[in-house]
């Protein structure tokens, strides 16, 4: 049995104990562990957003412009590549 699949079994199971129907209907839970599963979304964006500004105070380009940085070099590569196989090319 995968994991999936083993979750959904306890989640059923969960489901039926009356415990655990009381407590989701307890307003003030549903709202912590909403935002206890909204934490890993906003830890991600921080750390981004905290990147950005450190990168931008030393003058190094963000992740992001790195990436395109990346790619635009290595586009540039293939380039010259495909020049000097038609400058080799005998005509």
């Amino acid at each position: 049995m995968s994991l999936s699949d083993e979750l959904k079994k306890k989640s059923v199971e969960l489901m039926k104990d009356p415990r655990v129907t009381r407590l989701l209907q307890n307003e003030q839970f549903v709202r912590a562990m909403v935002a206890l599963v909204q934490v890993p979304g906003r830890l991600n964006s921080f750390t981004a957003e905290q990147a950005e500004r450190v990168a931008r105070a030393l003058n190094m380009p963000t992740p992001e412009e790195y990436q395109r940085l990346v790619r635009r070099v290595d586009r540039l590569e293939s380039e010259v590549e495909d020049l000097m196989r038609r400058v080799s090319q005998p005509r």
